[in-house]
């Protein structure tokens, strides 16, 4: 019966980076820096307020677009932490986790023939939904410009069937962030043009050199800026999925029905822990914040040691060196290391053949496993070296 399976879905791959990562299962004995994994457990406080749910027998279906106190929990948030105003009981959705926000986004606004425009290297999740959709990912080269989509580059690309440009920053794989300036620059460009743009700020919270700023709040670019966020990373809450979505309520409308035939509504105690994070817990990822960056501080030196270019980071967990310089493609590299010298990285290929020449590493682990880790990467270039 495979051949009446559609064949877009034939077409996509499972990613490259848990290709990867399922790969290491083969090495009981390696180290694994390969997974945008927060090594922190869930604030107690936000465990607890899931279980007092559960006793409380809060296990029934909610508005399909979440309960209204969680709704006006994530406004109150937003409107603090970022200065996004955004109405909760018409333009703001709970979905189940950022994954489900990107997938519901682009369905609702993507027809036949459409472009996207996005960033290469980048995150491998929104190319097959783009795919899905008969819409066309346009890649744009962004490793001569510190791995930023900027206005020129985006001017470059726009033709008259370009519906939506990503901006995925702070930016899984290379952490980089866009300047107030360069975020200007894109809204100056846009806000006159009929195009969507999906702002994907799941790692808004853990920003390194400035505060996060949304391109929603430049003018004229909330009526067509569809913003994603979420807790998974801010809070430690992974298997919790539980993401958001923001967009003008004439957009939110639409999104709400593809949202409401997917998964109905988000679990309902993960609703009642989020409320508690995004309340009482609102500042919880400073703390994890903090440790992220003094392991970016000693990652970033290490490397450098070792004579890997590389981009210091400004948010997220992950760094993005190069690895060119060996004359190998990032899955051989990434494979040899791992046999050699039993550390797990993920290749950068995994993020585009635009990302081939490097290689991911996720400092969201303790810093005796990163040591390790970079001990290892660091004999394991020694000997390429030698050759």
């Amino acid at each position: 019966m495979e051949q009446w399976i559609n064949p877009r879905v034939k077409d996509i791959q499972i990613s490259g980076i848990r290709q990867f990562f399922n790969k290491v299962s083969s090495y009981p004995e390696a180290i694994s820096l390969t997974l945008g994994l927060p090594d922190f457990p869930t604030p107690e406080h936000v465990k607890e307020a899931g279980k007092t749910a559960i006793d409380a027998n809060k296990t029934t279906y909610t508005h399909n677009a979440g309960s209204i106190e969680l709704r006006k929990a994530i406004q109150q948030f937003i409107k603090e932490k970022y200065h996004l105003a955004y109405s909760a009981e018409e333009e703001i959705i709970a979905t189940s986790g950022a994954s489900e926000a990107i997938d519901i986004s682009l369905r609702t606004i993507l027809v036949e023939g459409d472009e996207v425009i996005l960033p290469a290297p980048v995150y491998p999740g929104y190319e097959p939904v783009i795919r899905l959709c008969g819409a066309k990912p346009v890649h744009v080269d962004t490793r001569d410009s510190e791995f930023k989509l900027t206005a020129s580059l985006i001017e470059k690309h726009l033709t008259e069937k370009t519906k939506c440009v990503i901006l995925p920053y702070p930016s899984n794989p290379t952490g980089m962030t866009l300047s107030l300036e360069e975020l200007k620059e894109i809204a100056d460009l846009l806000h006159d043009k009929d195009v969507f743009v999906l702002s994907d700020e799941i790692y808004s919270e853990l920003t390194y050199d400035q505060s996060h700023q949304s391109i929603a709040t430049y003018e004229g670019m909330k009526e067509k800026t569809i913003v994603i966020n979420g807790l998974s990373k801010s809070h430690s809450m992974t298997g919790w999925r539980i993401g958001f979505l923001l967009s003008d309520a004439v957009i939110s409308k639409h999104i709400l029905k593809v949202h409401q035939y997917n998964v109905t509504c988000v679990s309902s105690i993960t609703q009642a822990a989020a409320v508690e994070a995004l309340t009482a817990g609102k500042d919880d990822a400073a703390p994890m914040r903090k440790i992220y960056e003094e392991r970016l501080a000693y990652s970033c030196n290490r490397l450098e040691k070792m004579g890997l270019e590389i981009h210091r980071p400004g948010g997220a967990f992950y760094l993005f060196p190069s690895i060119k310089e060996f004359g190998m493609g990032s899955w051989d590299f990434a494979t040899q290391l791992l046999e050699k010298e039993q550390l797990a990285v993920v290749p950068g290929i995994a993020f585009s053949d635009l990302g081939d020449d490097y290689i991911r590493i996720s400092y969201a682990y303790h810093i005796d496993q990163l040591k390790e880790g970079l001990d290892r990467l660091e004999r394991f270039i020694k000997n390429l070296k030698k050759k």
